[in-house]
């Protein structure tokens, strides 16, 4: 019961060595914003390097911001929760989008969004609470334009995680359903 967006670009042909180093350098930034633990009272703005670390690596860089708060039945971009200065510290229950993105004038765009929730996460110390991200979208990012050779082995470890979750919550649904050619592709883009 929100209104929100989520983004996911995809190619249908043969991505160019270009796109498909973007795309995974975008995705990297996505992941790594994603599985990020931080102390309590962070705002949004201090962590949001983290979606832009990969692209920077290599000169690259976006124009947009990396992430929004959701409106419940309101607007898709929703205040005061996101990365930018003006945003409120993140605290647990709150839903952002995380979406770092690359565009070349011209020539191509990418755009990969999630929505997540703000969660307690579990540290080692086991003493004043840290957050991290949740990631409730549940849908699969197109393998035809990663990169694995790019990824850490923890990028990868995150990936076929959220892979299997998507799988776990979505794949039931589509059989209830009846859906069996919608099951199909979704196992096919959720292999390991």
């Amino acid at each position: 019961d929100g209104t929100t967006d989520i983004t996911r670009t995809v190619h249908w042909g043969v991505p160019t060595p270009l796109q498909k180093e973007a795309y995974t350098r975008v995705l990297m930034g996505n992941i790594d914003l994603s599985r990020l633990v931080f102390p309590p009272n962070t705002a949004g703005r201090m962590v949001e390097s983290f979606a832009r670390r990969a692209l920077w690596d290599v000169g690259l860089n976006y124009g947009h911001g990396t992430g929004h708060g959701i409106g419940n039945f309101l607007s898709v971009h929703e205040w005061p929760v996101g990365f930018q200065s003006n945003n409120v510290p993140l605290a647990a229950g709150m839903f952002t989008s995380i979406e770092p993105g690359y565009y070349r004038d011209g020539e191509f765009g990418i755009r990969i969004e999630d929505v997540a929730l703000v969660v307690n996460a579990q540290t080692e110390s086991g003493e004043e609470p840290f957050l991290t991200f949740e990631v409730v979208s549940l849908v699969p990012y197109d393998r035809n334009l990663i990169n694995l050779s790019l990824l850490s082995p923890e990028q990868i470890r995150y990936l076929n995680t959220y892979y299997e979750t998507i799988r776990a919550r979505v794949g039931p649904e589509l059989q209830r359903q009846r859906l069996e050619e919608e099951y199909r592709w979704l196992q096919r883009n959720t292999e390991p």
